[in-house]
């Protein structure tokens, strides 16, 4: 069964520390997402200003679950939501086609 990618490309707000985003990212990772139905692993990429969020689950069924869930994060995701310039994000979601590891 191929797995499936949710990815988000952001920029953080002008203010944002980037120490500061980042471990509210790994406490969101570790407390929350990661013990989400078919989580697989979640990498965060930056060139320059653009952030992108690449998590890879099990099923494309997994990854729907997780975004419409994501809310139910209370304060972890708020704390991290806090940080990023919203009206820059851009999703999509991709189903493995194939990967080279």
């Amino acid at each position: 069964m191929p797995h499936a990618v949710f990815y988000c490309a952001y920029k953080l707000k002008k203010d944002a520390s980037v120490p500061d985003f980042l471990q509210a990212a790994e406490t969101l990772n570790n407390e929350y997402i990661s013990k989400q139905k078919g989580y697989i692993s979640w990498k965060q990429l930056v060139d320059g200003d653009t952030w992108a969020d690449f998590l890879t689950f099990e099923t494309m069924e997994d990854v729907k679950k997780f975004e419409a869930d994501s809310g139910n994060s209370g304060e972890l995701s708020e704390k991290f939501y806090s940080f990023i310039n919203m009206s820059s994000c851009k999703v999509h979601y991709f189903s493995m086609e194939k990967s080279y590891e």
